[in-house]
């Protein structure tokens, strides 16, 4: 894009107005557990995820997030969830973000191997899970996928 248009891509009444991030998160469930990912930054697991990049939809994001942090091809086939931060239990954060949950399939037969970000990668069951980094993820939204997939719930949760 020409230097000259960027001037003209934000209107007057968004420039300095400060908005939420979006944080995408994919639950892969398989044989009765779920795939979660093992944090550099704080030694605990999460769900594979982070924040989305510009110019890809958010189910394009997750699916690159799961083939970054846990070397899986997915594809994403539904939002369960969808949860801001600020109000929910999660360890606290200056920054304001959405998050939001997706339910995956596998879409290729790759090898799970951990990613830059991640140390490791694994399957757990709901009733086993290791020590979570609740700043990323939450029991409850495991639990959500779970209820979610099973049809337990039918229509993704908003909070």
């Amino acid at each position: 894009m020409p230097i000259t248009r960027i001037p003209g891509l934000v209107s007057d009444f968004a420039k300095g107005y400060a908005t939420p991030k979006i944080d995408v998160r994919g639950a892969l469930i398989e044989g009765g557990k779920v795939l979660l990912v093992r944090e550099k930054s704080d030694g605990r697991w999460t769900l594979p995820g982070g924040f989305a990049d510009i110019g890809r939809s958010a189910s394009e994001n997750v699916v690159t997030e799961i083939h970054e942090e846990a070397g899986l091809q997915v594809s994403a086939t539904h939002l369960y969830s969808v949860r801001h931060k600020a109000k929910s239990p999660y360890d606290p954060d200056a920054r304001d973000f959405y998050k939001l949950f997706f339910l995956c399939e596998r879409s290729g037969e790759m090898t799970m191997k951990a990613g830059i970000e991640t140390s490791e990668v694994g399957f757990f069951a709901p009733v086993d899970l290791p020590d979570l980094s609740r700043g990323r993820v939450l029991e409850s939204d495991i639990r959500s996928a779970f209820a979610f997939q099973n049809g337990a719930q039918r229509f993704a949760t908003f909070d």
